[in-house]
């Protein structure tokens, strides 16, 4: 009604409220105007993989409005770097401002705008990374499979990757998900969780 997108009304929040350069308040100001006005991703599962494995390389694909990047930033180990794809640029655009906010550099978080499939070729030659010990997918779920195997043809998945989807279930990625469990490549564990607030 105010022409104002969700988005933005979400920055707009978070500026007004959370304290710039800190992360983990960023994310609870997120979580507040998400439990009030929408919904967002929990991240649990997600601190607890970057505490275990951390992660030096680490590619997100569907940043939307940079709450997951935050939290993925967040639990980097020093020197680590992220690369988060966003296909939509006013979400990109939101998500820039959100993630410039918490306090990372482009040194540290480097968000590509355009769509995962042509995104994902030219991460080596025109962004550098070589390969991802982490994959975060929270994108268009119907992509999940196309994305998982572009990922594996340009080899940009370093020996013994971990790869996060989320919402396989619900919404779903039916085909992603018959192809992890099937294809001998990977290891595979669902976790259940509760839908957001």
């Amino acid at each position: 009604l105010t022409g104002t997108s969700r988005e933005q009304r979400a920055f707009q929040y978070v500026l007004a409220h959370a304290i710039p350069g800190d992360p983990h308040h960023i994310l609870q100001t997120f979580d507040q105007w998400c439990y009030h006005y929408a919904h967002a991703m929990t991240g649990r599962i997600v601190e607890r993989v970057l505490l275990e494995q951390a992660p030096l390389r680490v590619l997100e694909l569907g940043t939307y409005c940079g709450y997951g990047t935050v939290l993925l930033a967040q639990g980097l180990p020093p020197g680590a770097r992220l690369y988060t794809i966003e296909g939509d640029p006013q979400h990109a655009a939101v998500a820039e401002k959100v993630i410039r906010l918490a306090g990372f550099s482009e040194q540290t978080v480097e968000l590509i705008v355009g769509p995962s499939e042509e995104v994902i070729p030219r991460l080596r030659e025109k962004h550098g990374l070589m390969n991802a010990n982490l994959v975060f997918m929270d994108h268009w779920k119907r992509c999940y499979l196309r994305d998982l195997r572009l990922l594996e043809s340009h080899q940009l998945l370093a020996e013994g990757a971990t790869i996060l989807a989320d919402n396989v279930l619900f919404p779903g990625a039916p085909h992603f998900l018959q192809y992890a469990k099937t294809c001998g490549k990977y290891h595979c564990k669902v976790h259940r969780a509760r839908l957001e607030y």
